[in-house]
């Protein structure tokens, strides 16, 4: 370990130069125009994995965008983690709030900015550079290592399940290893054991078969705006609850141990509204701002549109109105059964002027992942070896659909180690990664598969 812990020093600026080069390939998974650079972004990956001595390593097309699939096997008595991260990357608009081409990455005050740099590029490649290391400096990793890297993971993962169902015996391993998740705080390490679900619908109301004179017809015709305005404001009551009927129904309350560990982490409210550029937070009631944005379910209208949005004056009642809303859920909540309690919802109070368009674009279950298991314990001895302080285990707000697949489809748990920040801007503009997060995330999976070996080995010995 100690050697792969220098070489990945000493080729530190190599490995920032060589995540330049996949950055600057604009892999935007949701833009048929960009399918060929999704493409080529595989085939570097590839490429990359067998120039760094993971020689067996393939692009698998899909129905959709290619999946990157290598591996390393050393020892069949040694334990198996099977990474896995996503080289598709976000749109970069709105183009012009740039400070810099979101696909011609630039350090500035030791930071990288451009698309991708946090989610999931740089990240991702953390654990090739770790391999790397290993390989070059040690000869070879220190356990069986599988890497299933995707290209549709901004896109719902539409293919990768049935990827991962076809590929059992293939993928066979004792855990997943990812990093597309978040610390705490920068210098604060921090494991995520839990991740909200998601529901996300698409409404539509339509009125009139076209757009009338607002002077002519107002008055006696029903606006869709004005309908599916309501309809999307009274789903929150004044508490801040969502009030679909049954929402809550299958919601466990966070327990005492948890609401502790809340209160303990190093958490500056102002400062963190101040971020986003709010003054006052407005949480469910009876919960912490952490607690909201973690553990708590919630209901977000994402976008909103119908009728005249250009330039001047078009005085129109519009024909129809429609809405995306997004839905995060808690363990136990499935998509499934929050998304019948919306269309239910939005049937029972449609107006009988309007004609209702409902449309389930997808979804992901939430999961709590145990935190004594021998991966996370190793991961936390990496993170400290590190940090040089134990880390925090956190519940992360964001959903990451293939965790859940991974336990549904191969029984397999997963460990959330991720350097990311909330302030990285990932899906925005100027996204970026601090390069003291890349080095130490390399030097953490460096240490990681070392430590799991070793747990694994002393677990084994303690069973016996």
């Amino acid at each position: 370990m100690e050697k792969a812990l220098a070489y990945a020093e000493a080729h530190f600026e190599d490995f920032v130069e060589e995540l330049k080069e996949l950055l600057r390939i604009p892999s935007i998974s949701t833009d048929p125009a960009h399918a060929e650079d999704v493409r080529r972004a595989a085939e570097r990956l590839a490429d990359h994995f067998k120039k760094i001595g993971v020689t067996n390593a393939e692009v698998i097309p899909t129905e959709g965008h290619p999946i990157v699939y290598a591996e390393r096997l050393v020892d069949p008595e040694l334990p198996t983690v099977l990474v896995y991260g996503h080289y598709d990357v976000q749109p970069p608009d709105p183009l012009e709030l740039w400070d810099s081409p979101p696909f011609e990455p630039v350090v500035k005050d030791g930071v990288l900015y451009g698309r991708g740099t946090c989610d999931d590029k740089g990240q991702m490649f953390m654990h090739l550079k770790a391999a790397e290391a290993y390989l070059a400096a040690e000869g070879e990793l220190p356990i069986n290592v599988k890497y299933v890297i995707e290209g549709e993971e901004e896109n719902g993962s539409k293919h990768l399940p049935g990827f991962i169902e076809a590929n059992r015996d293939r993928l066979r391993a004792d855990v997943v290893l990812i990093s597309d998740t978040d610390m705490f705080a920068d210098g604060v390490p921090s494991i995520t054991y839990g991740l909200r679900g998601l529901a996300y619908v698409e409404v539509t109301l339509t009125g009139p078969d076209r757009d009338l004179h607002s002077g002519m017809y107002g008055g006696a015709i029903e606006n869709p705006i004005n309908a599916l305005c309501r309809l999307i404001g009274n789903l929150h009551d004044d508490d801040h609850r969502v009030t679909i009927p049954g929402f809550y129904d299958n919601v466990a309350p966070l327990t005492e141990e948890e609401r502790e560990t809340f209160r303990a982490l190093p958490f500056d409210e102002k400062a963190w509204a101040a971020e986003v550029g709010v003054t006052v937070t407005k949480t469910e009631a009876g919960y912490t701002v952490l607690e909201a944005v973690s553990a708590r379910p919630t209901l977000d209208a994402n976008g909103i549109w119908g009728g005249y949005t250009g330039k001047g004056a078009k005085t129109v009642l519009p024909s129809k109105a429609s809405a995306k809303i997004s839905m995060r859920l808690v363990p136990d909540q499935t998509p499934e059964e929050i998304t019948e309690k919306i269309r239910a919802y939005f049937e029972l109070h449609t107006p009988p002027t309007m004609k209702l368009t409902f449309t389930d674009l997808h979804g992901g279950h939430g999961i709590l992942i145990d935190t004594h298991s021998p991966a996370m314990e190793a991961a936390a001895k990496a993170l400290e070896g590190v940090y040089g302080r134990k880390p925090f285990f956190i519940r992360s707000g964001g959903s990451i659909p293939v965790v859940a697949d991974f336990k549904n489809i191969l029984g397999l748990d997963s460990v959330l180690m991720g350097f990311g920040l909330d302030s990285d801007a990932i899906h925005s503009p100027n996204e970026h990664f601090g390069l003291n997060r890349f080095r130490e995330g390399i030097a953490s999976i460096i240490r990681f598969l070392e430590i799991y070996r070793e747990t694994v080995h002393t677990s084994s010995e303690a069973a016996a």
